[in-house]
């Protein structure tokens, strides 16, 4: 069994090419080669936490995982990870484990990449500024993504206290210096959301992080980080003025999304409003943005095959390069 840092990550996978693998696995979901079960959620009240398992097989790539995520946001003030986790690889072949990754970093990489993805295939040619809302463990990963699918020349960060607005900012700017873009704090939603071609937020907010009738024509939209029934970041404002949402897997999404299913109650919108499932754009098989005026909503929860396509491609990189540490159990 081989055991998979962050840092033997680093080494071999870069977001570009989490962003390609995460292109693949909404296509082989959609095109019914992948199995992903609804994960299994288990509060923790006494700690206002959640552990969540998800498995996933992925015949294509003869692999089958488990990903354990925890969602404790009380870590933020033990200075740990408030959104921990690890990936449990299996051989598609014999069914036994042949990996525990660093599930923490690889849910950060393809939780942006997947936003990536989805502003490489619906943003604007010509996007030029970002908005990031949310400066927590998901954050940097969502701002790369971003920066990696279009030439942005400035990306405005927004945070409910300024000085983690500021302070990440700051460290933005110096870790995604090779991408070529301004990263400054936002002192309001409204500011950040300003003439803005791609928002995304990442936060766990119940309540929507920014006015909808704010955002421009020809504006796309990631929803990241409310993955529950009862958050909500994207106001019904802005889902009722979209030209069209796209979801990550559509069975979760009506299941967990907050973002449409408390539209959905209201009456603002019904199931229909749903484009599709961004691995059909992939497929060819619905189309994408068409007008430079659209406005586009991709609402992501997360589903296990994402986890499974990156960690197959981690682990055959890493034995390649021979990286990563053996052990027998």
């Amino acid at each position: 069994m081989l055991l998979i840092s962050k840092a033997d990550i680093k080494k071999v996978f870069s977001m570009r090419d989490a962003i390609e693998a995460d292109k693949t696995a909404f296509e082989m979901y959609s095109d019914g080669k992948a199995v992903a079960p609804l994960r299994t959620s288990i509060d923790v009240p006494r700690y206002k936490g959640q552990n969540l398992f998800m498995p996933a097989y992925v015949e294509g790539l003869d692999s089958t995982g488990v990903k354990i995520v925890s969602v404790f946001p009380g870590n933020a003030s033990r200075g740990k990870p408030v959104v921990p986790a690890t990936m449990v690889l299996l051989d598609g072949e014999t069914g036994e484990v042949c990996s525990l990754i660093d599930g923490t970093y690889l849910t950060q990489l393809r939780t942006g990449a997947a936003a990536g993805a989805a502003s490489d295939m619906l943003a604007r040619e010509d996007s030029k500024a970002g908005a990031l809302f949310g400066t927590g463990g998901q954050a940097a990963t969502q701002l790369e993504a971003m920066l990696a699918a279009r030439k942005l020349e400035r990306v405005r960060v927004y945070d409910i206290d300024f000085d983690k607005a500021r302070e990440f900012a700051a460290r933005m700017q110096s870790e995604l210096k090779q991408y070529g873009a301004e990263i400054v704090p936002a002192s309001s939603p409204a500011e950040a959301v300003d003439d803005a071609d791609i928002i995304t937020t990442v936060t766990t907010s119940r309540n929507p992080v920014f006015n909808g009738t704010l955002v421009k024509k020809g504006c796309h939209i990631n929803g990241v980080g409310a993955y529950t029934p009862e958050m909500q970041e994207l106001d019904e404002r802005l889902i009722a003025r979209a030209d069209k949402i796209y979801v990550d897997a559509r069975e979760a999404a009506l299941e967990e999304a907050g973002d449409l299913i408390i539209p959905m109650r209201k009456g603002i919108i019904d199931r229909n409003r749903i484009t599709g499932e961004l691995g059909e754009v992939v497929l060819g098989r619905i189309a994408g943005r068409e007008k430079a005026d659209e406005i586009t909503v991709f609402k992501t929860v997360g589903f296990a095959v994402l986890d499974v396509v990156a960690a197959k491609m981690i682990y055959d990189r890493v034995l390649q390069e021979g990286l990563g540490q053996k052990v027998e159990l």
